[in-house]
């Protein structure tokens, strides 16, 4: 049984590649790439501690469609094809609450790791 409350409002904006969660007063907005890097699927945390395996090349990712999971989670289907995660209520609303801290803590292990967000993406400007 969820411990978080439930959302009040659940948006897909796929033009800016957000998910809106509203809980109360409270209004956050997460990235695809934020919530796909953090999936909670075993394909990205592994299946043990300390097995997780870090996402690259995320930043340009979208979600495609949200299908509900009974009433305790949301599958999010992302452009890239990955699929496997459900995302718990818990789950959503720890990692809408604890987005800085998570997000700085990837970028790090991405700078450690010498990797990147684009996946090796070479930008072209039109000049």
């Amino acid at each position: 049984m969820s411990k978080a409350p439930l959302p009040s409002e659940i948006k897909l904006h796929k033009k800016s590649r957000t998910l809106e969660l509203t809980y109360g007063n409270d209004r956050f907005e997460l990235t695809a790439e934020y919530l796909r890097v953090h999936s909670p699927s075993a394909e990205v945390r592994g299946h043990g501690i300390g097995n997780g395996v870090l996402q690259t090349g995320k930043k340009l990712v979208g979600i495609k469609e949200l299908i509900p999971s009974g009433n305790y989670a949301l599958k999010i289907v992302f452009d890239d094809g990955h699929d496997s995660g459900l995302y718990t209520w818990d789950c959503l609303h720890d990692l809408a609450y604890n987005y800085d801290q998570y997000w700085e803590t990837y970028l790090a292990k991405l700078k450690a790791a010498g990797e990147s967000r684009d996946g090796g993406l070479i930008a072209i400007g039109r000049g």
